[in-house]
């Protein structure tokens, strides 16, 4: 069998070539050969992308551990690492033929194992994307913007999938690019500066609330935290 063997030294060369140089890699991209490979490939990016979120929520270094003050952080971290995991494989597939309407809107390959395999390769983003989660911990607004970065890089990764991987035209790739890239561009701003007017909205009632009533500001305080991170 094609795939019975996982060449991890290839799978090393091609997670480079995939981050950084993609427009080489996905011409030469090998496109068939089972699904055995793909799965293994997304089950890696997303078991390392979830061992590191673990390692963020276990310091208290992500958004969401700082919500929960720590209390649920380690629970929450251990089944994040088991949805994550689950999830890589469901999302390899999903990603798949969610790649594949893209491809053939693009006028490129509808040949779905090909968009699985491309799936695979572009979630070797997933890790590096983990690897800047303690940022959002450290500030909303730096997490944000870094976040805005990875997302913009992931498109551009997409691009190249499809236009030079599975032959997509360049004129339908780019506007889908440009569509996906608002996407997220408001989504993050807009989560930011409702952050932004938590934050201040509850800095005016904490101001209210008398120097003696300190457990109803600690009260307060959590409230306010977790209101910010959601």
């Amino acid at each position: 069998m094609a795939d019975a063997v996982f060449d991890f030294k290839k799978f090393i060369d091609e997670t480079k070539a995939t981050l950084i140089t993609p427009a080489e890699y996905f011409p030469v991209m090998v496109k068939t050969g089972g699904y055995a490979e793909p799965l293994i490939k997304a089950l890696i990016y997303g078991t390392i992308a979830a061992i590191i979120n673990l390692i963020w929520a276990t310091l208290s270094l992500t958004a969401v551990n700082g919500a929960l003050g720590g209390l649920l952080g380690g629970g929450v971290g251990v089944m994040g690492l088991v949805m994550s995991i689950i999830g890589s494989i469901i999302g390899l597939f999903i990603g798949g033929a969610i790649l594949l309407v893209l491809s053939a809107i693009c006028g490129g390959s509808t040949d779905y194992e090909a968009n699985v395999r491309a799936t695979a390769s572009l979630m070797a983003l997933s890790p590096i994307s983990a690897l800047f989660g303690f940022l959002s911990g450290i500030s909303l607004w730096l997490g944000g913007i870094v976040s805005i970065a990875v997302s913009l890089y992931g498109l551009w990764l997409l691009y190249n999938a499809l236009t030079k991987g599975l032959g997509g035209k360049e004129g339908p790739a780019k506007v889908i690019s440009i569509i996906l890239a608002i996407i997220p561009v408001l989504m993050i701003i807009s989560g930011l500066l409702c952050a932004k007017a938590v934050t201040t909205m509850g800095g005016e009632v904490m101001k209210k609330i008398p120097v003696e009533d300190e457990q109803i500001k600690k009260i307060m305080e959590e409230s306010q935290k977790a209101a910010e991170k959601i």
